[in-house]
């Protein structure tokens, strides 16, 4: 059974992982994240504090555990956030990785990277695996940066590139664009909405099916691990509107530039998922399947 230790386990994309693994039973799991595990099942596999911008926390543990596979899926993702705060988002999204594959040289690992669609300018979505980078934001150049470090490593690695994941787990630190527009709707509030930025979500079960993919394959390389359907930002929301009969005249479409955002935003990403479906088995659900994904485990938080 290949031991998979998973960081950044207290997350929507780790959460998922946790669950993936537990009811796969092919893997053993290690999750681990910052401060206490906020999973609530507690049993069936181990959980670690683990810092990854601290090299030695990270050494420690994976010395310890000596996984076959990591999936590091602990980032700073807010973008305005990490044009702001350089220093921090270069440390997590990229010094952090440098210690990551590190020790998995030291240890014939094979680490899984998560990426995203903003290493790209999108001027030219949806993109292949092979498309050149050209990141317009801060938060787009780091995570390229450790895609760069990750082809020059010489580890055995998989980059893992997707889009707007949104998912529901029972201890959420932060909301998605789907919440936020079901609830924002729901309460009669009128919303702003991009109509000039076009996206493929991602559910976040699929990521994490795609992550354990890879590792049960040994995939090598690149590959795109994003939603299927390509639709704007304003589409997007408009969807989750007529899923659940709401308003959707309190919904104002607005251009980026009248957002004033602090970091540039690709315009047109969207993947070509060819090889991920060929070569990994990846399936991924229409967004309409993946809001009713949702829609039930809201239901059964309650």
């Amino acid at each position: 059974m290949k031991k998979i230790l998973v960081t950044g386990s207290n997350g929507l994309l780790g959460q998922k992982l946790t669950d993936a693994i537990i009811n796969s039973n092919k893997f053993h799991l290690i999750a681990t994240s910052i401060g206490p595990n906020r999973h609530p099942v507690k049993e069936g596999y181990d959980y670690a504090e683990m810092d990854i911008s601290d090299e030695q926390s990270v050494a420690a543990v994976i010395n310890k555990y000596k996984p076959d596979v990591v999936i590091n899926t602990a980032a700073m993702t807010n973008v305005d956030h990490c044009e702001v705060e350089k220093e921090q988002c270069w440390l997590l999204n990229v010094t952090a990785v440098s210690y990551l594959i590190n020790s998995c040289r030291a240890n014939n690992i094979q680490l899984v990277h998560l990426s995203t669609d903003f290493i790209f300018d999108g001027e030219a979505g949806p993109y292949l695996e092979d498309a050149i980078a050209n990141p317009l934001s801060y938060y787009g150049e780091s995570k390229w940066a450790a895609e760069k470090l990750l082809q020059e490593s010489g580890i055995h690695f998989t980059i893992l590139r997707t889009i707007i994941v949104y998912g529901i787990v029972n201890d959420m630190s932060r909301s998605n664009i789907i919440l936020w527009a079901k609830g924002a709707l729901e309460k009669g509030s009128p919303i702003n909405v991009v109509n000039d930025q076009w996206r493929m979500p991602t559910l976040a079960e699929d990521l994490a099916d795609i992550c354990l993919l890879a590792a049960e394959k040994g995939a090598q390389g690149v590959y795109n691990a994003s939603g299927k359907d390509l639709m704007s930002i304003l589409e997007l929301v408009e969807k989750v509107a007529d899923y659940y009969d709401l308003d959707k005249s309190l919904i104002n479409a607005i251009t980026t530039d009248s957002l004033n955002q602090t970091a540039k935003r690709p315009k047109k990403t969207g993947f070509v998922l060819d090889k991920s479906i060929k070569e990994l088995g990846y399936q991924p659900h229409s967004f309409e399947e993946g809001i009713a994904i949702m829609e039930k485990q809201l239901k059964s938080i309650g």
